[in-house]
């Protein structure tokens, strides 16, 4: 049983990185009413601009976090302004969106392996990672950060949406893009600024990824499938149900696993994702 307690902490940092990835995607979902697959890249983008910041050019770790979390929201804001909007313009089905996305997500991919190499890259050695143990649980101060961040995002997200105009207008979008139009609302305007702030959480994720186990162009899709699975299993829409189910699928997983091979991880997800689907679609909140 002395397990039980690691357990607990690794399941409490898996679901802080998915309530970070499902909590954006959420966010891009209301504003757009489509699945966002280039969402992972900007995770990818995140990951490497830090990457090349500190080790190629040795940058500060820090002016190179926040600049690489702006340049993945740039891209995000970039992306909606030059594909989406002109797709949106056209009244493009969702199903068009989706694989436009998903070709972007692609190309992103392929253009990061060009520029990086496809080789698995870290970034461990340019930080010193201090150890935390609570009882038998131990724990590095970068998977701290990731508990710590999702917290703060969840309850800056809230905050946004209910006390600020610009949240406002976002439920006002979520809820009926038409007649957010119709009361005024620049409803392209607060798309691009939600694809930034998405983008922006993304690249986050990339960047915690690349300290706590390192990068590769890949890395973006597992990180977009375990958001999918955790705003679906939370209730697509929804923030609180998208941190909800993302700290869900976390404990599921490596509970799952417990008497299992490290392997069933990905099954044990799906399983849940598959779960919720046949007996409770509309997730764990309903929007």
């Amino acid at each position: 049983m002395t397990i039980v307690p690691q357990l607990i902490v690794n399941s409490l940092f898996a679901g802080s990185v998915y309530a970070l990835m499902a909590m954006s995607f959420t966010l891009i979902f209301g504003a757009t009413k489509f699945f966002n697959f280039v969402h992972g890249s900007f995770t990818v983008i995140g990951g490497y601009a830090v990457f090349y910041l500190v080790e190629r050019l040795a940058w500060p770790i820090y002016i190179a976090i926040i600049l690489s979390i702006i340049v993945a929201g740039g891209v995000g804001f970039i992306l909606d302004k030059t594909v989406n909007l002109p797709l949106r313009k056209k009244k493009s089905t969702n199903t068009v969106k989706l694989v436009a996305s998903l070709g972007l997500f692609i190309v992103i991919q392929a253009f990061v392996a060009i520029l990086f190499t496809s080789q698995f890259q870290t970034l461990s050695n340019t930080i010193e990672q201090k150890i935390y143990q609570i009882g038998s649980a131990v724990f590095t101060q970068t998977q701290a950060v990731m508990f710590v961040s999702a917290i703060v995002v969840f309850f800056g997200i809230m905050l946004l949406l209910k006390f600020t105009l610009f949240g406002k207008a976002v439920n006002a979008l979520s809820d009926d893009e038409e007649v957010a139009k119709i009361v005024g609302i620049n409803t392209d305007k607060i798309i691009s600024y939600v694809f930034f702030i998405g983008a922006a959480i993304s690249g986050w994720v990339g960047i915690l990824v690349a300290y706590d186990t390192g990068i590769e162009p890949t890395m973006g899709l597992g990180a977009l499938l375990k958001g999918i699975i955790a705003a679906v299993v939370g209730g697509m829409g929804s923030v609180p149900g998208a941190f909800l189910g993302a700290f869900l699928l976390g404990f599921a997983e490596n509970f799952g696993i417990w008497k299992i091979n490290g392997e069933w991880k990905d099954a044990i997800a799906f399983g849940l994702l598959i779960i919720f689907l046949l007996f409770r679609p509309q997730g764990i909140i309903k929007k």
